[in-house]
């Protein structure tokens, strides 16, 4: 069985909402009716791109693995604005439990198990008519049951 992207980002966006607090737009930015916050900026927009598989451990493992690739791109009137909320999105994938070692927020993907996570690429802000944007990418590394 292989990793669903789809399945993935739908599991991150609506763990990057409930941690932020704010809407998180997938593929494009959060309509008025999004929830939780509509596009009111601050904001963010997450995309898919990609997954590489391969991953699963040797000698005939019953499970399939895939590193996710995820970009996240916080929307911000002001710089500060950007960089605030881009925080706030790198902690909800990388904060970890005190004196645990496990991640603190979840992401439930359905039929699937988020194993691993890191921070790929972090290009910081950048300014188009008067809307900054904050670029963060994420990889993923997720293992499916083999059924």
């Amino acid at each position: 069985m292989s990793v669903s992207g789809r399945q993935v980002a739908l599991a991150v966006q609506s763990m990057l909402q409930a941690v932020t607090g704010r809407s998180c737009g997938y593929g494009s930015a959060p309509t008025s009716t999004s929830q939780p916050t509509g596009n009111t900026i601050p904001y963010s927009v997450l995309y898919g791109l990609g997954q590489a598989s391969g991953f699963g451990p040797p000698f005939g493992d019953a499970d399939a693995e895939a590193r996710v690739l995820l970009q996240v791109s916080s929307v911000g009137t002001t710089e500060e604005q950007a960089t605030l909320h881009a925080d706030k999105v790198r902690a909800a994938f990388l904060a970890r439990v005190p004196g645990g070692g496990l991640f603190l927020n979840r992401i439930n993907v359905a039929g699937a198990t988020v194993i691993g996570r890191e921070l790929d690429a972090d290009e910081g802000s950048t300014v188009d008519s008067s809307i900054y944007t904050y670029v963060q990418r994420f990889a993923l590394r997720v293992s499916v049951p083999n059924t």
